[in-house]
């Protein structure tokens, strides 16, 4: 069962890692009528998942609460989508992988700001360390890494807003695409009268990608939640490292990213705070770990 659950997350992991390498193929689509797609098929997708499953008493479950904390997540999330397919789409893949890096940083941030939560010295260390860091890489872009920034906090409040919903991955994607859903085909009408398209306008090949972003988005999900049943939480904690490192792979090696020195040494910083942040993690007798719950990019 353990091996199961690795592979499934391994595979959901490398998979949000990957998202680089599919976003591109989606050109000359921008961000914008991306996303939109991304929504609309998502919750195709996903509806199907559920059906096939048989699961409907949730709906008859969902409380006004609930429906207003996913609704609130749908625009944070839908934040961090755009964000990441725009970031990508222009040639900056290793910042969105800062993103990812910090993230956990930002989620301590969270935990001390919402919950009151007490930090341990390691741990203030490891938040000074990714402060350092952005002040570092700050300098070295000219201007604030602020895709890295963007994706971490609205990542960061969306997994926050989550964790108040208390709702299963699925059925609360499937909440928020549906809210989203109208925003995005009206959009993708509007786009379309303009005659600013690209689906329909490409050949069916073209077509068929934005279509699979509904796929690729509700895939992962679901091995996610398959592995997350089967693997204690510090596993999983880890095993969220492998989106960024296969984004920051794709940034340098396969997109030619340029890496300065300074760049490095942010990115060095970074690094280094997740390593204290991971020791502070696994000391003996603490069950502490990082969710992955929420959808990557």
């Amino acid at each position: 069962m353990a091996k199961r659950g690795m592979a499934y997350g391994v595979a959901a992991y490398a998979i949000w890692g990957l998202f680089p390498l599919y976003w591109p193929l989606l050109k000359p689509a921008g961000a914008g009528e991306i996303l939109a797609h991304r929504i609309m098929w998502s919750l195709v997708a996903v509806a199907a998942v559920l059906a096939a499953r048989r699961s409907r008493g949730w709906i008859r479950r969902l409380g006004a609460r609930q429906a207003l904390l996913l609704a609130l997540a749908a625009i944070v999330i839908s934040v961090n989508w755009g964000t990441y397919i725009y970031a990508v789409n222009t040639g900056r893949t290793i910042e969105c992988a800062l993103g990812y890096f910090i993230n956990p940083l930002i989620s301590v941030v969270l935990g001390v700001a919402v919950f009151r939560e007490r930090l341990r010295p390691w741990q203030w260390g490891a938040v000074g360390m990714g402060a350092a860091a952005v002040a570092v890489l700050t300098v070295d872009y000219g201007r604030p890494p602020w895709i890295a920034l963007v994706l971490a906090l609205a990542f960061g409040t969306y997994g926050l807003l989550k964790k108040f919903a208390g709702m299963p991955s699925a059925e609360s994607l499937a909440v928020e695409t549906a809210v989203l859903f109208v925003p995005a085909l009206a959009f993708v009408l509007v786009l379309d009268g303009r005659g600013e398209a690209a689906f329909g306008h490409h050949g069916m090949g073209h077509a068929a990608l934005l279509v699979g972003a509904g796929v690729v988005t509700a895939v992962p999900l679901m091995l996610f939640n398959a592995a997350a049943i089967r693997l204690p939480l510090s596993v999983i904690g880890m095993l969220q490292y492998l989106t960024p490192v296969l984004q920051f792979l794709i940034g340098y090696f396969v997109q030619h990213e340029e890496m300065p020195p300074s760049r490095w040494a942010g990115f060095l910083l970074v690094w280094l705070a997740l390593m204290m942040l991971t020791r502070e993690g696994l000391r003996p007798g603490r069950r502490e770990a990082v969710s992955g719950a929420a959808l990557k990019g």
